[in-house]
């Protein structure tokens, strides 16, 4: 146990805590951390998800290792829509729940806790199942949040405010355009590689460092509905995960690396996305406080288990 808190709890928390830092001594001010954001969204993270998966040969396991990825998201979505008809969930309870479950920060987050976890192969299996679960969790999302807004509004607009913004979201052309590449059999050349994956490489130590950096100064109220909530990052989702993995065969690191992927904390994103949109601010900002700070001990436990 002892080992594992040094190789990703430690690493973790140092990243996080110098993020607190930069902004308690005021190296950093107030909205910075957008740049940071900005700079890891439409620049290092896009290119890590390209060359990642232009390099991957989609074989029947790696589809396989997909199909395990996705599946847990569209099995909560299946459970909250069934408990939403038979016990009359209120559509915006509905809205919360789901946004809470699918909604996780694999990149961010997940991305470099598998590599800490996993120094060989971690960064590999982590981006490629990273990148199959944002391709259905993002557009997912933000189906929720235009459904949300526009609660009085006629919904057709909505969906295709969703459409015209995933035709330009970095993440969305990144992912596709390496599956495209890989699909085609095209290799992108040396030189360019090497430049993505010295940009992409800067993913883990940018993101985790700039959660510290969106810590600092915010209020957080709703603690107990937030930790309500927390848990289907901490449980639900993982253990839906686990099942997954285990009726599909996908065991050893593959799988390890699933389960501790459905397990991330809720995405940093959502706080900017909560405040445009408008939508529960408080709480989605203390779920994102109590999953990511308890992710360090949590984490662990499954990991442990795994």
């Amino acid at each position: 146990m002892s080992q594992l808190i040094v190789e990703t709890v430690l690493p973790i928390l140092l990243l996080i805590g110098l993020g607190v830092l930069s902004r308690k001594l005021g190296v950093l001010k107030s909205g910075d951390e957008r740049i940071f954001s900005a700079y890891v969204y439409y620049f290092a993270l896009p290119a890590l998800f390209l060359v990642n998966i232009a390099e991957v040969t989609f074989s029947s396991e790696i589809l396989t290792f997909i199909l395990a990825g996705i599946a847990p998201i569209f099995l909560a979505l299946m459970i909250f829509l069934i408990f939403h008809f038979l016990i009359r969930l209120r559509k915006n309870t509905l809205y919360l729940l789901i946004l809470s479950t699918i909604f996780g920060s694999v990149a961010f987050f997940g991305i470099p806790f598998a590599t800490f976890a996993y120094p060989v192969e971690g960064e590999h299996l982590a981006t490629l199942s990273a990148a199959s679960i944002a391709i259905f969790s993002v557009p997912i999302s933000l189906i929720i949040l235009e459904l949300y807004k526009l609660e009085e509004s006629p919904k057709r607009e909505g969906i295709r405010q969703v459409v015209r913004r995933l035709s330009r979201n970095p993440l969305i052309i990144s992912i596709s355009s390496g599956i495209l590449l890989s699909l085609l059999g095209l290799r992108i050349p040396t030189t360019i590689s090497n430049s993505l994956h010295l940009l992409g490489s800067t993913t883990s130590t940018m993101a985790i460092f700039m959660l510290g950096v969106f810590f600092y100064g915010r209020k957080y109220t709703n603690m107990f509905k937030a930790f309500e909530l927390s848990l289907l990052r901490i449980v639900f989702l993982p253990t839906l995960a686990l099942l997954i993995t285990r009726l599909l065969n996908v065991t050893g690191v593959k799988g390890s690396v699933l389960v501790l992927m459905h397990s991330m904390p809720i995405a940093i994103s959502m706080i900017i996305l909560s405040e445009r949109y408008n939508f529960y601010k408080e709480i989605i900002a203390s779920v994102i406080l109590i999953s990511s700070l308890g992710a360090v001990v949590y984490l662990n436990l499954w990991l442990l288990l795994l």
